[in-house]
């Protein structure tokens, strides 16, 4: 596992996203856990080519991380069709959740923050979609808008078929992880924009969230702590300080940004706590509905898979209370 983790933190100190500490990891794979891989359809996000779609699509592939034969621990790249993958629960109380897996742009950890975060979700009654964005530096037009195109589409495709899938269209939350979590606060505080032309009815409908979890985020892409990886993935090499103030999200919070949960460790060592510190400073500021919770302990990366003795693992009890306080999640 030691191998694994070294080469990741060395693949993304260009990207520059996080391992997850061997301790983590070992916790999670000794439970002999191998991911959902068809709990429900995979639905495409656009009817033809997304917009800006290179002459050469890239190939959907998956590199196995993990070492252990009953883990997964998957990056996904090459995403020529973004797509939400649906994860039904066994018991369904009406809401939703919209799921932002991170990998600094550049990947997507499907597993770690996709699949999992699904499986604990769905255990509370709560409809999954796992959405599988495009990366930006794939060849695409008008890279920095490329992710927060699919967010708002799946947005508002989730709202079109609620009925198809028994949930309340005013019960979609959604839940971003690192350079998702970025992605998560850019739908909170974005949700308007016009990032595409529309192409059905569908584009009708409001692509803002109800509620918004940003776990160990990605918020600011300019100075003094930027994560200048999925600044560069995001924006490009060499982007200005203009462009880079501008997608940072904590630049962005108005008075319609909806209720947001933010978590952090402070011995995060990537993406620095003072990202989700400057998030919730300017949430208060426009007096939006928010709660923070910094843990002393936790590193980055570390999704459910954080040993219960760590303070950080506590996240998703507290999230999950955020949503019932908010009338979302009612399990």
């Amino acid at each position: 596992m030691t191998t694994t983790i070294t080469s990741r933190r060395t693949m993304l100190s260009g990207l520059t996203l996080a391992g997850i500490a061997a301790s983590t990891v070992a916790t999670r794979a000794s439970a002999g856990t191998r991911a959902i891989t068809a709990s429900g359809p995979s639905i495409p996000l656009w009817p033809g080519a997304a917009p800006g779609a290179p002459a050469k699509l890239p190939m959907r592939a998956f590199e196995q991380r993990s070492t252990d034969s009953g883990f997964d621990d998957r990056w996904l790249t090459g995403i020529g069709q973004p797509t939400i993958e649906v994860r039904r629960p066994a018991f369904q109380d009406s809401s939703a959740v919209l799921i932002m897996p991170g990998g600094g742009y550049g990947f997507l950890a499907i597993d770690n923050e996709g699949e999992e975060q699904a499986r604990w979700l769905t255990q509370r009654g709560v409809t999954c979609f796992i959405l599988c964005y495009r990366l930006p530096g794939e060849g695409w037009a008008n890279r920095q808008t490329v992710p927060l195109q699919d967010a708002q589409r799946a947005m508002r495709l989730i709202r079109a078929r609620a009925t198809d899938f028994g949930i309340d269209p005013a019960r979609v939350s959604v839940l971003g992880f690192s350079a998702g979590g970025h992605l998560a606060g850019s739908i909170a505080t974005r949700f308007a924009e016009t990032t595409y032309e529309p192409v059905d009815a569908a584009d009708r409908l409001s692509a803002r969230p109800d509620l918004v979890g940003m776990i160990y985020p990605v918020v600011t892409l300019a100075q003094p702590f930027v994560h200048a990886g999925s600044r560069d993935a995001l924006l490009g090499p060499g982007s200005g300080i203009a462009e880079s103030k501008t997608a940072s999200v904590e630049n962005r919070v108005t008075e319609a940004t909806p209720p947001v949960f933010l978590t952090a460790a402070s011995d995060d060592g990537l993406v620095p706590i003072a990202n989700s510190v400057a998030m919730y400073g300017a949430l208060l500021a426009r007096a939006r509905p928010a709660e923070f919770h910094g843990f002393d302990k936790g590193g980055h990366g570390f999704g459910v898979r954080l040993p219960k003795d760590v303070p950080a693992s506590a996240w998703p009890d507290l999230f999950y209370s955020y949503g019932r306080r908010q009338s979302i999640y009612r399990g």
